[in-house]
């Protein structure tokens, strides 16, 4: 009995050394909010919000108190019952598993000057103009053909000539011809590192010289005729989005391989006949 009750009374001296250094600042419909909790949110509300509005600690206790409200109505209205809802809900938490579970391998990726050299020597950056064609998600036969035959007579007439005559004729065809908001400027799409084009894109430029104008190929986008325009060096590049593309690609194969075996534990069936749209 008497260990009991040392017990409870350390528990209770806790709990008051708790409250006392952690007072409630308001409670909302019976929910409370500490002191800790408002000092938290209200210096997140400093680092990050960029607006004309000033920030300060009623402001920010105001916001917690519009959450809860917002959160319990939600609830009440079963907001968080809805499909696209849930959705959102899944994929925060997934993202929040993935974090947890891999963050000490993921944290162990080095990217070196070696690895970004072996990655642009495979992949260099083009600067390139293009004119774009589109075509609907599920197009006829007709759509199709008559996308590639006007393709087809805007790279013959693209092709003409030296790379300065080309590059002419080919910005008056993509300001007539595209079907993109570059073409406004001839098509110019600038410099862009594979990660930012369609594998047919970067497929069809890559190891081209300057002046270099692709026949017709086709991506979910429809059908493009593209020029080269540019090509960087090493030296010209930026490191640091090229040390992101590689750490991306070293994520991505610690994601691939985590999940492999993940899949290979799990009970999956598959019916491929459904798979053919």
């Amino acid at each position: 009995m008497k260990f009991g009750f040392i017990l409870t009374l350390g528990m209770f001296l806790s709990i008051a050394a708790y409250a006392e250094n952690d007072p409630v600042i308001a409670t909302v419909n019976g929910k409370t909010i500490r002191k800790s909790t408002l000092l938290a949110y209200h210096q997140q509300n400093l680092n990050f919000i960029q607006n004309t509005k000033k920030v300060t600690m009623e402001s920010s206790l105001n916001d917690l108190i519009d959450r809860i409200i917002g959160i319990e109505k939600a609830k009440q209205n079963k907001i968080h019952e809805r499909p696209e809802v849930i959705k959102k809900m899944n994929d925060v938490v997934y993202h929040a598993f993935v974090s947890q579970e891999l963050t000490p391998l993921l944290q162990k990726i080095k990217v070196s000057e070696i690895d970004i050299k072996k990655y642009y020597s495979s992949f260099p950056e083009y600067k390139t103009s293009q004119i774009l064609l589109r075509l609907p998600t599920t197009p006829t036969e007709e759509e199709v053909a008559q996308a590639l035959k006007t393709a087809t007579q805007i790279y013959k007439e693209s092709s003409k000539g030296g790379n300065k005559a080309k590059k002419a004729t080919f910005e008056q065809l993509a300001v007539k011809n595209s079907q993109t908001s570059s073409a406004i400027t001839g098509g110019d799409m600038g410099y862009q590192p594979k990660t930012r084009l369609t594998n047919e894109y970067y497929a069809a430029i890559k190891g081209q010289p300057i002046g270099f104008v692709t026949k017709p190929f086709r991506s979910q986008y429809g059908f493009h005729v593209v020029m080269v325009t540019g090509k960087k060096t090493y030296k010209q590049i930026d490191k640091k989005l090229y040390e992101k593309i590689v750490y991306d690609q070293k994520r991505d194969k610690i994601l691939k391989k985590y999940f492999k075996g993940q899949r290979a534990k799990a009970k999956i069936k598959i019916d491929k006949k459904q798979l053919s749209l």
